[in-house]
């Protein structure tokens, strides 16, 4: 497929800039893959269309603040840094996007904070924007961590809104994050409330967690119209022994797998058996699943309304069928529904 066949006019004001007052209450567009059927509820009615033995799969990755505003050495020139990964605890070394990247050369300093009161030093240059940083800190490494945490704010994207808030800090995280290391949310997560999830015990469906740490190549421009060209960044997976043996078992059963979001979609379909079962694992993956494309796994997924030719939308597409998908989308603005992580969302059965 190319990647023309996915860009559609998406107006600024269709991309919600805050979430819904409650996590569970945004618009559900319910699509039927096999019939193109296409359903208006709200999110918490996500649960009847599930029931017992079912199996929802969510991730755990929890957002830190990765981005950073400093100013470098001598010239004060404002400067964002965006922290991807820690690569090295005991040097304090960072993978880093920085803007704007002409101004920053190795061996430059930044500095953070009101007080200057935390230094890096550029010792890398790995992309034509990705630098590594040593953060120049003699302290614990827990004071540190604090410190530059502290720092920093959540990440929400720039598209979504320019001036981030305290808020945010709650809003761009799920209410069951549990394993740092991400740089983005996993917007379907974002829906689901404890009142939700109490719903889903009552209604005898399971859940189980896998850690997908969302990186930023999910919202990189694909800049090749043949899709079999582009080349995802490697996020880290992490499926337990414990939660591929709960989503074989469903399978097994014949009862219903459900990917909560486009990157437990990916995590899942990453390492799959001949047989089609999930393996345990903790690596990488930089799997990218546009159509046409078989799953072994989910039998339904969730997932929020998406950029114009993104990733996310592609992988979507591929679950859902092309043309239902698109189709799916054009009536989405028609009927006022709003894009975007704070946006909502899209059940595919």
């Amino acid at each position: 497929m190319k990647l023309s066949q996915f860009q559609f006019a998406l107006p600024k004001d269709r991309v919600a800039t805050e979430p819904p007052r409650w996590r569970d209450e945004c618009k559900l567009m319910v699509l039927h893959k096999d019939t193109g059927e296409i359903e208006h509820r709200i999110f918490k009615d996500i649960i009847d269309y599930f029931g017992k033995g079912d199996t929802f799969v969510l991730n755990d990755t929890k957002v830190f603040p990765a981005r950073l505003s400093g100013n470098k050495e001598k010239t004060g020139a404002e400067i964002e840094v965006f922290l991807l990964r820690e690569l090295n605890r005991e040097q304090r070394l960072w993978d880093v996007v920085v803007d704007p990247a002409r101004k920053i050369r190795i061996g430059n300093k930044l500095y953070f904070g009101e007080d200057e009161s935390l230094v890096a030093e550029v010792i890398d240059n790995t992309t034509s924007r990705g630098r590594t940083l040593r953060f120049l800190y003699d302290g614990k490494y827990e004071e540190f961590k604090e410190t530059l945490f502290s720092l920093g704010e959540p990440p929400v994207p720039r598209w979504v809104k320019d001036k981030v808030t305290k808020e945010d800090r709650e809003n761009f995280q799920t209410i069951f994050a549990k394993n740092e290391g991400a740089v983005s949310a996993p917007a379907a997560g974002l829906h689901f409330s404890r009142e939700l999830f109490n719903r889903m015990i009552l209604a005898d469906i399971d859940k189980t967690f896998i850690t997908v740490h969302m990186g930023i190549g999910h919202f990189r421009k694909v800049d090749v119209e043949d899709l079999s060209k582009h080349k995802m960044d490697s996020e880290r997976l992490i499926i337990s022994p414990e939660s591929a043996a709960k989503i074989n078992q469903t399978k097994r059963s014949g009862h219903k797998v459900v990917a909560i979001g486009a990157t437990v979609m990916r995590g899942l379909e990453t390492y799959v058996t001949t047989n089609d079962e999930v393996n345990p694992y903790d690596g990488w993956t930089n799997k990218f699943i546009f159509p046409p494309y078989r799953f072994a796994i989910p039998s339904a997924i969730v997932s929020n309304f998406h950029m114009p030719c993104s990733t996310m939308l592609m992988s979507v597409a591929a679950f859902g069928g092309f043309e239902k998908v698109m189709n799916a989308y054009k009536v989405a603005l028609e009927e006022g529904y709003k894009f975007g992580p704070y946006g909502d969302a899209m059940l595919i059965l």
